[in-house]
């Protein structure tokens, strides 16, 4: 009982409170069991607006912005999502809820085994974690939606050319102490948009493209 309380106040002055409004955004906090993805020694902040650390110095994101992410991307049930950083599964298990298939890259050893422990300790099944470095990504598979759970240092193309025709990407841009969440759309074959959703700052993604640095 008091978890389930802990719960809704976490949906209602977290997630609801930072303008994240989508009834099946807020429904899938309330169903995907987010204290099951938290590691034990941390599992009294499950509920709190705070990154939870993680193995190989990884975080969870805080839930206001998982919630803003979910949003963004707009799923209805049918998409086909990759997710760059699966963590300990809590994002992977969000997208599932909301999409017919998510396929996670995940770098990080620890956390391959990790989310996939949890994702299975949950009954999530329209997933797979994959051990690789999503900074190999090529386009020859596209997705409906991307959602890239660490930042982008510099903004990375690849990823918006995995879209298929009408994909969502949702990224996290720049470096600390300004980072910029966007999200990007693919209007046709050749052609994207880009829309600026809110600041923040994540862990940067493992191997990301740096930004150049010029010098005189």
């Amino acid at each position: 009982m008091l978890t389930e309380l802990a719960r809704e106040q976490m949906v209602q002055q977290q997630v609801r409170a930072w303008d994240v409004l989508d009834e099946r955004v807020l429904e899938t906090f309330r169903r995907v069991p987010r204290e099951r993805f938290v590691p034990q020694e941390c599992r009294y902040l499950a509920f709190a607006d705070v990154e939870v650390p993680l193995p190989g110095g990884q975080h969870m994101l805080r839930p206001n912005v998982v919630g803003r992410l979910l949003q963004s991307v707009e799923l209805t049930g049918t998409e086909h999502v990759l997710e760059i950083g699966a963590g300990s599964g809590f994002v992977t298990a969000c997208l599932a809820h909301g999409a017919r298939h998510v396929r996670s890259l995940e770098i990080v050893p620890e956390l391959v085994e990790l989310s996939r422990a949890n994702l299975a300790a949950v009954d999530v099944r329209n997933v797979e974690v994959v051990a690789a470095d999503a900074c190999s990504l090529t386009a020859e598979t596209r997705y409906d939606a991307i959602a890239v759970t660490a930042s982008l240092p510099a903004y990375d193309e690849r990823f918006q050319r995995a879209l298929a025709v009408g994909g969502r990407l949702f990224a996290v841009v720049g470096e600390a102490p300004v980072m910029e969440a966007c999200l990007v759309r693919r209007v046709s074959e050749d052609a994207w948009s880009r829309e600026n959703l809110f600041e923040t700052v994540i862990d940067s993604l493992i191997n990301a493209v740096r930004p150049r640095v010029f010098t005189f």
